[in-house]
C-alpha cells in the first residue's frame, strides 16, 4: 500500500497494490500493523458503512461533535469527489479542505481522522461507498456543515446545485458550526 499525506496533516490518500490477471484482481485494502506505523498511531475500526447513491447527490459535510470518528473511505462502484475538512479551531490548517477522485478504477481509499468533516459528491450515474469508523454512530451528536460555505471555498465539481438531505441542505456554515477546540485524535 502506498501512503500520501495530503495537504492536511493527518489525512492520506492510499493507493493499494493490485494484482491482476484474467480471471479479475486481488488487492489488500486494509492491515492494522502497517497503517497504524504509517500514520503513528493505532487505530480501532468498530463500525463498516456502506451506501448508495446517484449522480448529483452530496453527502456531507458531516462529523460527530462528541464520539469523533475517524474514517477510512473508499468507493467500490463508480467515482465520487471525497472531501475533508478541517475542523480543529487551533489548527493552522482550520477551516481548509483537501479533495481526491475515489473510484472502482483507482481503488483508492482516504483516511479522514477525528476532527474533520467529511462528504462526497457522486461523479457517475451510481456509486457505492464504503467506509470504516473508529467510534460509533451518535445521531445526537452528529453535526452538518454547510457544502457551499465560501469560508471554505470548496471546488465541486458539480454543475448546479447537487441533489442533498434535508439536513445537509439546512447545515450551518463555519463560522455558527460547532468546531473541535482540541484536537480529538490526540
Amino acid at each position: 500500500m502506498e501512503y500520501k499525506e495530503l495537504a492536511l496533516s493527518g489525512v492520506y490518500l492510499l493507493t493499494p497494490r493490485v494484482f491482476g490477471d484474467d480471471r479479475g484482481f486481488f488487492m489488500e485494502t486494509w492491515r492494522e500493523s502497517e497503517f497504524s506505523a504509517r500514520i503513528g498511531k493505532p487505530v480501532q475500526f468498530v463500525q463498516d458503512n456502506h451506501s448508495r447513491s446517484g449522480r448529483g447527490v452530496l453527502r456531507g459535510l458531516h462529523y460527530q461533535i462528541r464520539q469523533p470518528q475517524g474514517k477510512l473511505v473508499r468507493c467500490v462502484r463508480g467515482e465520487i469527489f471525497d472531501v475533508a475538512v478541517d475542523l480543529r479551531r487551533n489548527s493552522p490548517t482550520f477551516g481548509r479542505w483537501v479533495g481526491e477522485v475515489l473510484s472502482e478504477a483507482n481503488r483508492r481509499s482516504m483516511w479522514v481522522p477525528p476532527g474533520f468533516a467529511h462528504g462526497f459528491y457522486v461523479v457517475s450515474d451510481v456509486a457505492e461507498f464504503v467506509y470504516k469508523c473508529t467510534d460509533y454512530y451518535a445521531p445526537e451528536f452528529e453535526r452538518a456543515l454547510r457544502w457551499d460555505d465560501s469560508d471554505i471555498g470548496i471546488s465541486w465539481p458539480a454543475a448546479g446545485t447537487p441533489i442533498l438531505s434535508e439536513k445537509d441542505g439546512a447545515a450551518a456554515g463555519l463560522r455558527d458550526a460547532e468546531v473541535y477546540e482540541g484536537n480529538p485524535w490526540e
